[in-house]
């Protein structure tokens, strides 16, 4: 079955830095898109950024020149790069592959930001 595993949460202080990573478990066929979302508590889930299939990549506005997305390994494990974190970008980050046949997510890593 495939599954997509999030990794790189935790706690860090603001002005920090932090890693996402997502891989995906089991053999598939490369994902239209990636990306990544995010769920602070009490909000809805909002999206943070993506990278299609050929490389474009999209940003919030929020995080814009903050946060970097990129894929690697046959375009199946997507990273996001998270530089200057703020408190507001506490939260639970997913990430999300899109493929012709649905879209899949990953379980969440916790994300805090705090001194």
């Amino acid at each position: 079955q495939l599954q997509f595993v999030e990794s790189g949460g935790g706690l860090v202080q603001p002005g920090g830095s932090l890693r996402l990573s997502c891989a995906a478990s089991g053999s598939i066929s490369s994902p239209l898109t990636m990306g990544w979302y995010r769920q602070q508590s009490g909000k809805q889930r909002e999206w943070v950024a993506t990278v299609t299939s050929g490389g474009t990549t999209n940003y919030a506005d929020a995080v814009k020149g903050r946060f970097t997305i990129s894929t690697y390994n046959s375009k199946i494990t997507v990273s996001l790069q998270m530089n200057s974190l703020k408190p507001e970008d506490t939260a639970v980050y997913y990430c999300k592959a899109d493929f012709d046949f649905g879209s899949r997510w990953g379980q969440g890593t916790q994300v805090t930001v705090s001194s």
